[in-house]
Parts: C-alpha cells; sequence; structure tokens
C-alpha cells in the first residue's frame, strides 16, 4: 500500500514539474514571436521611410 501511494505522489509530483516548465517555455516563446513581429514592423518601417527619400 505504500508503494503505491509513493508511486501516485512521484507521478504527481513529475507532472506538475513538466506542466510548470511547459508554461514558462510557452511564455518564452510568445516573448520572442512578439519581439520578432516587432523587428519585422520597424524594417518595414525603416524601407517605407528609404523609399520615400
Amino acid at each position: 500500500m505504500k508503494k503505491l501511494i509513493f508511486a501516485l505522489l512521484f507521478l504527481f509530483t513529475v507532472s506538475t514539474v513538466f506542466t510548470s516548465c511547459r508554461e514558462k517555455k510557452e511564455s518564452e516563446v510568445e516573448e520572442v514571436m512578439d519581439d520578432a513581429g516587432d523587428a519585422v514592423e520597424d524594417a518595414a518601417d525603416d524601407v517605407e521611410d528609404a523609399v520615400e527619400d
């Protein structure tokens, strides 16, 4: 009985750790994507300014 409880507790702990890490990675990915989008917009503005001159 003790082994079963320890096994379930271990599985719960491991699943919680991986879920927490995954959420953090998603937010980092979203941040990188936002930065990339901003960089593209800035480059487009620079090209537009160069064409106008």
